[in-house]
């Protein structure tokens, strides 16, 4: 066997040097999302159960989905929500065989990105003028 020097020679990129790809970043983010909506349909779910428990048990509940975190897990998960949504709209494209260039998957990773933000911003606008 040749006898091969190794130790001069990273064995694998590494972060500070390897910049993963926004199709890589957003798929990555797609499987997080998926995870993160659990604890608002926890958070909803309690909250739900609460209500049919008593008034002593919704008013702890809903003094927790009124404070500042219940309403960050609710921001967070309307956002996980619009994201996932998106990022399956798009994985239904790339299943069909289309925009599989990578100058199509960033435009759709961003538009993906910019989207769910937009429509984040939209559902706390409708939920606070209805």
């Amino acid at each position: 066997m040749a006898d091969v020097n190794r130790g001069n020679r990273p064995l694998s990129p590494h972060l500070q040097v390897y910049k993963l790809p926004i199709a890589a970043v957003t798929s990555i983010l797609t499987r997080a999302t998926g995870h993160a909506l659990v604890a608002g349909i926890l958070l909803l779910v309690w909250w739900l159960v609460a209500a049919v428990s008593g008034p002593g048990a919704f008013a702890a509940a809903d003094w927790v989905m009124r404070s500042w975190l219940g309403f960050l897990i609710l921001t967070g998960s309307a956002w996980a929500l619009w994201y996932h949504l998106l990022a399956g709209i798009r994985h239904l494209f790339y299943d069909a065989g289309y925009m599989l260039e990578i100058e199509q998957a960033e435009k759709s990773s961003w538009a993906i990105i910019i989207g769910s933000v937009v429509l984040t911003l939209l559902t706390l606008i409708l939920f606070f003028i209805f």
